[in-house]
């Protein structure tokens, strides 16, 4: 289960680094400025809070797996991040639209791509927890 921290924290710490690219190729120079003010800081506050978030899950899981493994702290971190990435995964299904992906390559390789990360991130963390 070491390894699997250690990929985790690797993927989170890549996955935050991706939500630079998040403006650009949603567009939201365009689609941001037909916002009011605040809905529009909100938008770039929380995805930026988002970003920062996971990288500190990344590097918690790089750097401390040994105590998430082998510590009653790390196991009750283990829980809340157990159910942030269930959760997570639910709304991969149960929010976002499938108009969005469907019948887009593109958008449906993402779709199956980030599913199956929310899917290993649950997993690993439930394992972690019960172990």
């Amino acid at each position: 289960m070491h390894i699997h921290l250690e990929i985790i924290g690797y993927l989170l710490i890549a996955l935050a680094f991706v939500h630079i690219t998040f403006s650009r190729y949603f567009n939201w120079k365009i689609e941001l400025a037909r916002l009011s003010l605040v809905n529009k800081q909100m938008m770039e506050v929380h995805t930026f809070f988002i970003a920062l978030v996971v990288l500190l899950m990344g590097i918690l899981c790089a750097l401390c797996a040994n105590e998430l493994l082998s510590t009653q702290l790390g196991k009750n971190l283990s829980l809340g991040l157990a159910i942030f990435w269930t959760c997570r995964l639910l709304a991969q299904f149960f929010w976002y639209s499938s108009d969005l992906w469907r019948g887009k390559r593109f958008e449906t390789i993402v779709h199956i791509v980030f599913s199956c990360l929310w899917l290993y991130l649950s997993a690993v963390f439930w394992i972690v927890y019960f172990d």
